[in-house]
């Protein structure tokens, strides 16, 4: 892994130290991100999971309070995104949990928990529709997460990079797999990520949902993973920078004809 993610992950084991131990948890009434990109494409948009990010580890795009957090997802949602991804991790993301449990109040479309799982405990910190793991930090762990992720009625974003990683989610019971295009031992991007793996994923797995992550800057960049197979594009820092809601908008109408 990079330096960059060995901090984040060092960071988050500190954080989830803290963390209470689980009590009894109730089941969640999830919203369905199937039939949010369904609705979509039906509508001959492009699925749109717009991400309330305020920064990342080399970028710094606005300070958000829970209130900004929900006025933001709500200019998304009416934009026409699909569903809206939330970074709550507070250290090198600037998110909160309270960012994500405002959105998910503010808006009807479903909502990503976007974070570094590491441990069952932080399955049950908050209430969402999606919970991203990622498959190169939980390794062998991941059927594990994914499974107790369904029993709380979790939706499990499986994020991949590479050949290896992707083989050892499709031999999950993930329903929605992520390509991540940004490399995170070396953290660069390359589109051509998308177009390598989604085939793949396609002609093993049908019916599974295909998300392409980072480096979706443009309409053209949405058209060319969409175009290689991927249903729908999670996209953050090319959405917060500037006007929302025109940037949200481009990128869901950059389908149409």
């Amino acid at each position: 892994m990079n330096r960059i993610i060995e901090n984040i992950i060092s960071a988050t084991e500190n954080r989830v130290n803290n963390l209470a131990d689980v009590g009894t948890p109730q089941t969640i009434s999830t919203r369905s991100l199937t039939r949010s990109i369904k609705y979509a494409k039906d509508s001959q948009y492009i699925p749109v999971i717009a991400e309330v990010k305020p920064a990342s580890p080399t970028t710094h795009n606005r300070e958000v309070t829970p209130a900004d957090a929900a006025q933001i997802a709500r200019t998304m949602e009416k934009a026409g995104a699909c569903a809206i991804s939330v970074l709550t991790e507070p250290d090198f993301f600037h998110g909160s949990l309270e960012n994500l449990e405002h959105v998910r109040q503010a808006v009807s479309i479903p909502v990503l928990r976007k974070d570094f799982i590491i441990d069952e405990r932080q399955l049950y910190e908050v209430e969402s529709d999606l919970i991203l793991l990622i498959a190169g930090i939980l390794g062998d762990r991941l059927p594990g997460f994914i499974a107790l992720a369904k029993d709380r009625r979790l939706q499990p974003l499986v994020e991949v990079h590479d050949r290896v990683e992707l083989v050892a989610a499709l031999d999950t019971d993930a329903d929605i797999i992520g390509i991540n295009n940004r490399n995170l031992k070396t953290m660069e991007i390359d589109l051509a990520t998308t177009e390598e793996l989604a085939p793949i994923i396609r002609k093993h797995s049908p019916d599974m949902i295909i998300i392409s992550e980072s480096g979706i800057l443009t309409p053209q960049d949405a058209v060319r993973v969409i175009r290689a197979g991927a249903d729908a594009v999670l996209v953050g820092t090319s959405i917060m920078k500037g006007d929302i809601y025109e940037n949200t908008k481009l990128l869901v109408e950059a389908g149409i004809i």
